[in-house]
């Protein structure tokens, strides 16, 4: 939760009563003491970061349940060069799982490469499934 208000203060100027303002809370002591207590209602997280502007309460749900996190595309085509990409990022990341099982590559670049590749894959899973009916992007900053 704090950095999710450090990051809505440092990026988007707003203080905590700002982000209660924006949660529609009825009073911003109510934000404190979830603060103060390390806990807030799980309905709320979302209403939460979106206000923040970041997702690392989100996202720190899911590590910790050993699960990665996926930006979900609304569906769209994909260009070539994002199919290139994927490709590209694919074989670096089985180069470096051989290394690293060889001894010549790092536990933190190597799982960095899979989680990439992983994710990749699973973006354009999804993509391709939504391709035929696109959602509407309600959260989306830039072209989906």
């Amino acid at each position: 939760m704090e950095l999710c208000l450090e990051y809505a203060r440092e990026k988007q100027n707003l203080s905590v009563d700002n982000v209660a303002d924006l949660m529609g809370l009825p009073a911003k002591w109510t934000l404190y003491k979830w603060l103060e207590s390390g806990r807030m209602p799980a309905i709320l997280i979302r209403p939460f970061e979106h206000a923040c502007g970041a997702e690392f309460m989100t996202q720190y749900l899911a590590g910790s349940a050993h699960k990665l996190v996926v930006d979900i595309p609304s569906g769209r085509k994909a260009k070539p060069a994002e199919v290139n990409e994927l490709q590209g990022s694919f074989a670096e990341a089985v180069g470096l799982l051989i290394k690293f099982y060889e001894g010549g590559a790092q536990v933190d670049d190597t799982l960095a490469a899979l989680e990439h590749v992983v994710g990749g894959l699973a973006w354009h899973r999804e993509n391709v499934s939504k391709v035929e009916a696109p959602e509407l992007g309600l959260f989306e900053e830039g072209d989906a």
